[in-house]
């Protein structure tokens, strides 16, 4: 279908320019889907009179490189009169996640369609309803449930964090301020906290960044698990899902067969991408990206 070989390219192009739209694509998506459903309400602009949900805090740090390669696949879509104002932003984003996941490796998988755009984006919307960092496995299964998504599905989803980058800020606590009894989190690997402290000193830019994967942070694959197992989790969020015993014996097994892992991403994507959609009256389809139109 031509429609889907639009966005393929695009995306490949993007990727060639920058990697990170890779992981910046991926977390778009889940931070689009997991606030009022998968309905690129995350890519509306704030006006004087509405402050968006990507001005929200916990969507400050998303790349920009996640929203240009949604605008730019829109605008190839657009230059095509057979394809102008026929895709829906909400679509461009599930298709260019799927993309960017096979361009680092990943598995390929079918994504539906029919998604329509929002109408609603607040900043407000998004309190409490993105994963914390120090969240653990309790509040992470009561956040994905609201989503329909089982631990399982929180399991291998957790896993994008196989690519991409983290800054200081969401780590510094579990290095030099854990709790009155440990400076350093004792559930991380010594060596691995070494690392960290090495990257971030005390006095660090908080601008700077590290791959939360140290092993192959430009591969989509099950090293991820590989790496809670020996406690290289970056956050407390990853590191808990082999240190609580209900969600240890997904990540053994999924630390061992990549093949299972990679099914398993596959049905919690295509459950995430069912998330909240918009269709009829409730959306529509966006002339522009980022602004109601």
């Amino acid at each position: 279908m031509a429609r889907l070989a639009i966005v393929r390219k695009v995306v490949q192009q993007k990727v060639k320019e920058t990697f990170v739209t890779i992981p910046a694509t991926l977390r778009l998506f889940f931070h689009d889907c997991f606030v009022n459903g998968c309905d690129a309400s995350i890519m509306i602009q704030s006006t004087p009179n509405n402050k968006a949900e990507k001005d929200h805090p916990d969507n400050v740090s998303l790349a920009g490189d996640g929203f240009d390669v949604v605008i730019k696949a829109k605008k190839a879509l657009d230059a095509i009169p057979s394809c102008r104002n026929k895709v829906s932003c909400a679509d461009i984003l599930a298709l260019a996640t799927r993309d960017v996941v096979v361009a680092a490796e990943g598995p390929s998988y079918p994504v539906e369609l029919g998604r329509r755009d929002g109408l609603v984006s607040t900043a407000a919307s998004v309190h409490g309803n993105l994963p914390r960092p120090n969240d653990n496995v309790d509040k992470l299964n009561k956040l994905f449930a609201k989503n329909k998504l089982t631990q399982e599905d929180m399991i291998a989803l957790s896993a994008a964090h196989t690519l991409g980058f983290a800054h200081c800020n969401k780590v510094f606590n579990r290095i030099y301020n854990f709790n009155r009894t440990h400076i350093i989190d004792p559930t991380l690997n010594k060596g691995y906290a070494k690392d960290l402290r090495l990257a971030w000193p005390k006095n660090v830019d908080p601008r700077i960044a590290i791959n939360i994967d140290p092993i192959t942070p430009k591969k989509f694959d099950n090293i991820y698990f590989k790496n809670l197992q020996q406690g290289k989790g970056l956050f407390t969020s990853d590191q808990v899902l082999y240190t609580d015993r209900r969600s240890r014996p997904t990540v053994d097994s999924w630390a061992k067969n990549s093949a299972a892992f990679n099914a398993a991403f596959v049905k919690a994507m295509t459950k995430l991408g069912r998330v909240g959609v918009k269709t009829g009256h409730n959306g529509n389809i966006r002339r522009d990206c980022g602004a109601f139109n």
